[in-house]
């Protein structure tokens, strides 16, 4: 018999996105602790989740940015409650959750000339 139990998860953000698309289809959604997607068990966010989010948030990328920081953050939290010695790095996770949205600040306007 396996002693060993599985952390609940933390109330963090609560991990509703991205939709499912078309209707009817099982979501991308993250199956936590261990943060793999319930639809295709790859980890999340797998590439079809990165592409609905992406299509979701077209219009509104700093809020993608923010909505995966948090995610990242309980991620982070979890995966290193089940595995502290060989998890993935602080840097790895960053990569897989945040790094990959296309935030791109708009150009600063230069002072006009006096």
């Amino acid at each position: 018999m396996n002693s060993r139990r599985f952390p609940v998860p933390r109330l963090g953000p609560y991990a509703d996105r991205p939709r499912s698309h078309p209707p009817g289809c099982p979501p991308h959604l993250p199956l936590r602790p261990l943060w793999v997607c319930r639809a295709c068990g790859g980890p999340w966010p797998c590439a079809e989740a990165r592409l609905l989010l992406r299509i979701e948030y077209d219009a509104h990328l700093v809020d993608l940015a923010v909505y995966l920081s948090g995610l990242y953050h309980e991620a982070s939290h979890d995966l290193f409650r089940l595995n502290p010695q060989d998890g993935p790095t602080p840097r790895d996770l960053f990569e897989r959750f945040v790094a990959w949205v296309p935030y791109r600040r708009r150009p600063a306007t230069p002072p006009p000339p006096d």
